[in-house]
């Protein structure tokens, strides 16, 4: 019996010993969350702000491209329709024909250069329409000449007396007078003169003839 107190006199020192240990453990750990790691973010950091890119607009809207420079006509230096003042000169007559010269005078402040052949045609009725086909260009082209103003030029035109076709061929038909276009020239000029022309375009022959602009 004694040694059993003995033996329990010995372990009640050890026992409590250990239990001072786990008390102080306890108390140093305390349930204090350890410190957080510096190298982590923290959940209630806010997050870094993307950058913001604005798109500068312009209150008037897309620029409106400028308009093409308008072409400007180029000065050739040739006769146009609005530099002449057309006239029929006095003909002869031969061969069925009659030859007038067609003049043409530079009225305009410049010189002016023509060559080749005039478009001659008839033309008749309020609304100028052409009767029959287009004179013929008889010869060869001739060499350029220099119009200064006041200066006048010459092309000759045959005129066929029409009465010589068959008028169911020919078609005669009253003409009021010619509409004349320069070479190289997309404007007409008019020239009057009352006659007689074949409407049709098949007759065996030509009704008009007009030979290269010479000087006067």
């Amino acid at each position: 019996m004694d040694m059993v107190r003995t033996k329990l006199s010995r372990l009640f020192p050890v026992v409590a010993a250990s239990a001072g240990v786990l008390a102080l453990s306890a108390c140093g750990s305390g349930g204090t969350t350890p410190a957080a790691d510096s190298s982590a973010p923290s959940s209630s950091a806010s997050p870094t702000a993307t950058p913001t890119v604005t798109t500068a607009t312009s209150s008037l809207g897309s620029p409106t491209p400028a308009a093409p420079p308008v072409a400007q006509p180029v000065d050739n230096g040739l006769c146009k329709a609005g530099d002449v003042q057309l006239s029929l000169g006095q003909g002869d007559a031969g061969a069925g024909s009659v030859y007038r010269p067609l003049l043409i005078k530079n009225v305009s402040a410049k010189p002016c250069t023509i060559q080749g052949f005039p478009g001659v045609s008839y033309v008749a009725g309020a609304d100028g329409h052409q009767v029959g086909k287009d004179a013929f260009r008889d010869g060869t082209k001739g060499n350029a000449v220099k119009l200064n103003p006041g200066q006048t030029a010459v092309a000759d035109i045959q005129f066929v007396n029409v009465q010589n076709f068959d008028p169911g061929t020919c078609q005669p038909t009253p003409v009021k007078g010619l509409r004349i276009y320069l070479p190289q020239e997309t404007a007409s000029n008019f020239v009057p003169e009352d006659g007689t022309g074949c409407a049709s375009t098949k007759i065996p022959g030509n009704q008009l003839a007009v030979k290269t602009v010479h000087p006067a």
